[in-house]
């Protein structure tokens, strides 16, 4: 296994076991780790590309960094030499995933298939990179549903949530699932309104931690390879986070950024924008259950009715 916080640099190539391994991308940012991992999967004559990453310097929209894919197409092309692309898969459609999908097919003349377009009608603040809007897959794949090539096979696994469309894909051959930004070893997942849901995103992880994955590769960080009691924790965290809401909320604390400083104490700055998002992903399903209510630009409780 690796030794992180990474035992390779941008452009080169890492075996993870026999029939993955990795490409890393070049756009390391507080919201990438060390930068969008593009996934290989198969030994044989085909192989399966997950998540291409991004292309482009990143100079035109919001941090440079995070969507800054030189040569990273370059690089999966060496990686692949000799081997006939299958497919090529996405988990989601944000900008350090996805971009790479339209010169890798024009390289090899692969398919594009896995998680649906996504345009999101949103003028507001956007702390994650933003979504890919010339994402166009040949074939969108629904829940269960399988592709193979020569000696391995990949299972789809919707888990909206981070994003409406985001999707991961369990390799039934060795028990790997590829969680895309769904769940990370080194960081919670941003999960940003409006497509960002945050009940869908505790769904989703109930759903993973209902399943028997063997080790879990993430779109960012190291492997996971305790995938049930990370999860597991993951929604204890996420509930703990919903407590501090209403527990704030009913000592009178009404407004996001205030909420943002009481609980998350030496929060790198650059990430409060993102702690934001998530504190109004969490308001958001608690007015859907009938427990807050927004008012003005803070936000109340709703008086519970006793039995």
């Amino acid at each position: 296994m690796s030794n992180w916080p990474d035992s390779i640099e941008a452009g080169e190539t890492e075996q993870h076991e026999p029939l993955v391994r990795r490409v890393l991308a070049p756009n390391a940012s507080p919201y990438t780790y060390t930068g969008t991992q593009t996934w290989l999967v198969g030994a044989g004559s085909d192989v399966a590309v997950i998540d291409p990453g991004p292309v482009g310097s990143g100079m035109s929209v919001g941090d440079p960094a995070d969507i800054n894919g030189e040569g990273h197409v370059e690089a999966i092309l060496r990686a692949v030499a000799g081997k006939r692309v299958a497919a090529i898969m996405c988990t989601h459609t944000h900008r350090d995933h996805s971009p790479a999908a339209a010169p890798l097919k024009a390289a090899t003349g692969a398919p594009i298939i896995g998680c649906a377009p996504l345009v999101l009608r949103d003028d507001g603040p956007r702390s994650d990179s933003a979504f890919d809007p010339d994402y166009a897959p040949d074939r969108i794949l629904a829940d269960g549903e399988r592709i193979s090539g020569d000696g391995w096979t990949l299972e789809a696994v919707t888990t909206p949530g981070h994003t409406s469309n985001h999707i991961c894909y369990g390799l039934v051959e060795s028990g790997a699932l590829f969680t895309g930004d769904h769940v990370m070893k080194w960081s919670t997942s941003v999960v940003s309104p409006p497509d960002g849901d945050m009940s869908d995103y505790l769904a989703s992880l109930q759903k993973l931690y209902e399943r028997t994955d063997r080790i879990y590769y993430p779109a960012h960080g190291p492997a996971v390879e305790n995938p049930r009691q990370l999860v597991r924790g993951m929604i204890g965290h996420r509930r703990q986070r919903e407590r501090q809401i209403l527990n704030l909320l009913e000592a009178g604390e009404e407004r996001i950024p205030d909420m943002v400083a009481a609980m998350y104490k030496g929060l790198d700055p650059r990430l409060t924008g993102a702690a934001g998002r998530s504190v109004l992903a969490h308001l958001i399903d608690l007015q859907n259950q009938g427990r807050v209510a927004a008012q003005g630009e803070g936000w109340h409780l709703i008086a519970q009715k006793t039995p």
